[in-house]
């Protein structure tokens, strides 16, 4: 559906070899229209609500419980910006196992990074830390009162499988356009994938570009001169 809405574009495909030569034109989907949201939209609570996507959901399968039909797919992804579906969208709790296990030789053991437990002294939860960390012993002043901590104490190892399973939780989250704004987001998106009349128009759901305008062009451009010319040479 999503592709039935992009307009198409006709493009040169042979090499300019003369100003006035014929051209050979395919037609295709203009994906270089991007319709993005901005980021503050989504404090609009009046417009979206939070989803948590549960293990294994696919954009379809979301719009189809939500929109009452499959190929409203693209809304999701579109209302998210989600570029590219395979690493924005989470992957179920088999495929992560299976990406990472393919990728590293022991990822359930294998320590990626170290973090701070919780807000402690200077330092705050989820700040990353070394080895040479982990291991010493620090100073914090707690309340007033300097104390002495192991690294082990306020930090903890944090396994690749940890990290990835932790990044792909946070793609869970997502907003959904409320029932009530669907039909009029679509039939915006629709209006907005409409050319204007411009240089390159053909039509509402056509333009060509490339070569023919600056064919066209030229040859104004050729014909004007011509016309000065004469103009200057017989005055």
């Amino acid at each position: 559906m999503y592709f039935n809405i992009l307009p198409n574009i006709a493009y040169d495909q042979k090499p300019i070899s003369f100003p006035f030569s014929e051209s050979d034109y395919i037609v295709a989907k203009n994906f270089f229209r991007r319709y993005k949201l901005n980021d503050d939209i989504f404090s609009q609570a009046v417009y979206f609500k939070k989803y948590a996507i549960e293990d294994g959901e696919r954009p379809d399968t979301i719009a189809k419980k939500v929109y009452g039909n499959p190929y409203y797919d693209w809304v999701i992804l579109l209302t998210n910006n989600v570029i590219n579906a395979q690493y924005d969208w989470p992957l179920s709790g088999y495929d992560l196992a299976q990406v990472i296990e393919s990728n590293f030789d022991d990822p359930y053991s294998e320590i990626r990074h170290y973090e701070i437990r919780e807000d402690i002294g200077t330092y705050t939860k989820g700040l990353r830390v070394d080895k040479t960390f982990y291991d010493g012993q620090h100073k914090l002043n707690i309340g007033g009162s300097i104390i002495t901590k192991n690294g082990n104490e306020i930090a903890s190892p944090v396994t690749i499988a940890d990290y990835y399973h932790y990044e792909n939780e946070k793609k869970r989250e997502i907003y959904l356009l409320r029932e009530k704004y669907f039909r009029g987001f679509v039939a915006d998106f629709r209006k907005q994938n409409l050319y204007k009349d411009s240089k390159d128009f053909v039509s509402k759901r056509l333009k060509q570009t490339g070569w023919l305008f600056w064919q066209k062009n030229t040859q104004k451009f050729f014909l004007g001169f011509v016309e000065l010319s004469c103009q200057f040479w017989f005055a």
